[in-house]
């Protein structure tokens, strides 16, 4: 890349996202750059007005266009886009999330510098509601998903994955673009395929990408069975991207069922799941309490949601497993 400002085209799966779609559209239309820029956003069959919203946003702004996702999984929605298409920057956008102020400028100067095929940061989730803003806490921190960069920041350098991404559009056409089997985990499973065929994937905490968390526990659990689901397609798939930090939900389901079970029979083994129940709740409550104790008392339950659901996933697996 030799152009300062090289165009760069911004693909959009999007599916039921009637709530967020705009707002979403409307932080990569504001992005300041200074080079050619378009949207294209793959449109699946959704229950509720996305589509409708999309036409709008379409017939208003030249720069957005919209393509067919029949199926409306995500890795088709991603493929259909990259087809429509026209430019060799890629920016990866989700239709619940905001690009910060700066996001493609800072992007492909990092690209840029660094020579990386894919470049990315930090997933910035931020609720509206009591809940939401719980599931927020749980999700940028430790004790909910771990040490990713991408969750909790860290220093710029390589990475395993990043959230969403920017991409040469060379290193998508060498790996075959996203993988049409995974309905979840389609991100992280490319850029093991990149690094694999030695690609960089670069994290920089300088870039943030707002995300909306699910509105209720139920959709929270329904999000993280199928989480769980597809790292396990992953682990299978790819056995050398093992790590402690995916096995760690089913390993914590297990010990938790398995001593509730054996408690009664010999009261020592409830040891786990009460100690399991000790950590969520006091380190829950602790994460939680500058966001006040509405948000703080909710944040235990989203915890033990994310993990038992991550757990229970992974150890069911996907129906190829």
């Amino acid at each position: 890349m030799t152009a300062p400002f090289p165009p760069v085209s911004v693909i959009m799966p999007v599916l039921n996202e009637e709530r967020h779609l705009a707002e979403a559209v409307r932080s990569v239309l504001a992005q300041e750059y200074a080079g050619e820029l378009e949207v294209v956003v793959a449109v699946g069959p959704s229950r509720d007005r996305t589509q409708q919203v999309a036409e709008q946003i379409a017939e208003t702004d030249p720069r957005v266009t919209l393509v067919a996702n029949p199926s409306g999984r995500t890795p088709d929605g991603l493929n259909a886009a990259l087809a429509a298409a026209r430019h060799e920057i890629i920016v990866r956008m989700d239709g619940h999330g905001e690009l910060s102020e700066g996001y493609i400028a800072r992007s492909v100067q990092v690209m840029q510098e660094t020579g990386a095929a894919n470049v990315g940061g930090v997933m910035l989730a931020e609720g509206q509601t009591d809940f939401e803003q719980a599931v927020a806490v749980a999700m940028r921190s430790r004790l909910g998903l771990g040490s990713a960069r991408f969750h909790i920041g860290g220093p710029p350098g390589p990475a395993e994955t990043v959230f969403l991404g920017v991409f040469q559009r060379d290193w998508l056409r060498r790996v075959g673009g996203y993988d049409s089997a995974y309905s979840r985990a389609q991100d992280w499973e490319m850029n093991w395929r990149i690094r694999r065929m030695g690609g960089t994937v670069w994290f920089d905490p300088e870039l943030e990408v707002t995300y909306r968390p699910r509105p209720d526990l139920r959709a929270l659990a329904r999000q993280y069975f199928t989480t769980g689901q597809w790292r396990r397609r992953v682990m299978r798939q790819h056995p050398a991207s093992v790590s402690a930090r995916y096995l760690a939900p089913p390993v914590a389901l297990v010990a938790v069922v398995a001593g509730a079970a054996g408690g009664l029979v010999w009261r020592p083994l409830l040891l786990a799941p009460l100690g399991y129940a000790a950590a969520v709740t006091v380190g829950g409550i602790a994460m939680g309490a500058r966001r006040g104790p509405r948000v703080a008392l909710r944040v235990p339950a989203v915890l033990a949601t994310m993990h038992m659901s991550w757990g229970a996933g992974f150890l069911r697996g996907t129906r190829d497993d």
